[in-house]
Order: C-alpha cells, then structure tokens, then sequence
C-alpha cells in the first residue's frame, strides 16, 4: 500500500479505536445520573461500567484468534456493528438490566476493535515503519482515554442532550469508521 492508502486505511482503524476506548471512560462521570435516572441499586453502578470493560477484555484473544481464521475486514465491521447495535441499546434502555446488557454488547465490539485494529496495522504496514504508526496508535488511545470523562461529564450537564448521549456519541465514530474501513481496506 502507499502512503496515502496507509493513512486512509489507519483513519479509519483510529476512528473505530478512539469510538472503543470513548466508550469505557464516557458513562465515569454520568452513572450516578444513569443509575438515578434508571432507579437502580449501588451493585448496579459498578455493573454498568465493568460489563463493558469485561466483556473487552474477555474477547480480545478471541477477536485475534478469529482474524486468523477468517476475513479481518469482514470481523473489524462486525465489531464495529456490535458497538453499534450495543451503543444504540444502551442509550435507548429504560432498565438496569438492558443497559448491563447493552454494554456487554458494546464491550464484545470493543473487544473486536481493540485486536483487530492491531492486527491489521500489523498486515498493512511494513515492519521497518510499524513503530511511527504504533505510536499514533498509543496518541488516540491516550486522547480516547482523557477525552471519555470530560465528555461524559458535558454531555450529562448540557440539559438539553442527557446522560443517553454518552452512549449516542460513539455512534456517528464507528459509523465513519466502517465506511472509512469499506473504502479503504
């Protein structure tokens, strides 16, 4: 690939990594919002945010091991799909138990974009410069990471937007993500 393909390919893998890390730091600061809003338990609260970070966790060496079985584009739009099916749910949700749900949904396409994102840098860039793009790699997770609060902690205190925007705002990310990744990969 050249350059230019390279950094459309990574655009959209960028995006789908910043929507995946968004996702596990954006509900810290809205749960106790969440958890009123939805009349829930104080188990509940701690539930909300490690379903989704669980689930991640749990599927990432699955996610690897079936990129090496099957077609990587075809399992990175899954996954995105997943987050956006789980995103939708939990920002809809009107219980506990769905939200739970939902972001373990979310967190098993996150799981999916955290591996495959790696795999497929590995695939399309060549080793000598594989570093250089690791490292942008590490920018967006960092920035995912510290964005995720302050985000979460806008969208809660804007009256007219709520707690469920914390869910929505992945949405048009991994979106963009896929339609990048369908032109590009």
């Amino acid at each position: 690939m050249t350059h230019r393909q390279i950094l459309q390919a990574m655009s959209g893998l960028m995006a789908g990594m910043f929507v995946a890390i968004l996702a596990g730091t954006v509900v810290s600061n809205a749960l106790p919002t969440i958890i009123t809003d939805l009349g829930a338990t104080q188990s509940s609260y701690t539930w909300v945010v490690t379903a989704e970070l669980l689930a991640m966790t749990a599927t990432v060496p699955l996610w690897g091991k079936l990129s090496d079985l099957f077609d990587k584009k075809l399992l990175l739009q899954l996954s995105l799909g997943l987050f956006v099916v789980g995103s939708l749910l939990a920002g809809f949700s009107h219980g506990v138990g769905l939200l739970i749900f939902s972001r373990v949904v979310q967190g098993i396409g996150a799981g999916g974009l955290t591996a495959l994102a790696q795999v497929v840098m590995a695939a399309i860039i060549p080793p000598r410069r594989l570093g250089k793009y690791a490292g942008i790699f590490g920018a967006v997770f960092a920035v995912g990471t510290v964005a995720g609060p302050l985000v979460g902690g806008v969208l809660v205190d804007t009256s007219w937007l709520g707690w469920r925007w914390c869910f929505f705002i992945g949405v048009p990310f991994a979106l963009l993500a896929i339609v990048l990744l369908q032109r590009t990969l």
